[in-house]
């Protein structure tokens, strides 16, 4: 077994970890009005819409919702290392932005969504609040809970709204 490097388990999980500082976290009042714009945004793009959708059908159409479809949607987009001529056609749908909660349990669950969305060049934003944040993202969306949403890119009141704290947080 000349020339077959032993491969250290230990460095390829802080390989595949990535490292996110304290800062890169919603909580308190910083996740509050984190929430607050989301659902000002919701709201007024719904009562823009004159010919509205039944509302579940409208958040489908404007957010993925749960850590499947988040996934799902993220593997569809284009990766920043696939070759043009290889996917000439662009995908259906392009997220602006994941919302992850940060302090779920098993972690396991969303541990793969950074590595896909920074694959996509798709921000993601960490929330946390001392086990209710499931519960406040899961409020977001008309659901009991949520570990994960994206943000599609849509171009209306929300995407802007959105665009605002990721030009102020970076």
């Amino acid at each position: 077994m000349r020339g077959v490097t032993p491969i250290n388990p230990q460095k390829k999980i802080e390989a595949d970890s990535n490292p996110v500082k304290e800062s890169d976290y919603y909580e308190g009042e910083r996740l509050t009005h984190l929430l607050d714009l989301i659902q000002r945004g919701i709201e007024t793009f719904k009562l823009s819409n004159v010919n509205s959708l039944p509302e579940k059908i409208w958040l489908k159409k404007q957010i993925a919702i749960g850590i499947n479809e988040v996934t799902r949607v993220l593997e569809r987009m284009k990766s920043n290392t696939t070759d043009q001529q290889q996917n000439p056609r662009p995908p259906p749908v392009q997220l602006q932005v994941v919302i992850v909660v940060a302090d779920c349990k098993p972690r396991t669950l969303t541990k793969h969504i950074p590595n896909l969305a920074a694959s996509r060049n798709v921000p993601v934003l960490y929330i946390r609040d001392n086990k209710r944040a499931s519960l406040r993202l899961g409020e977001l969306v008309k659901l009991k809970t949520a570990l994960a949403i994206g943000v599609k890119a849509r171009g209306n009141d929300l995407n802007l709204i959105l665009q605002q704290i990721l030009t102020r947080d970076s």
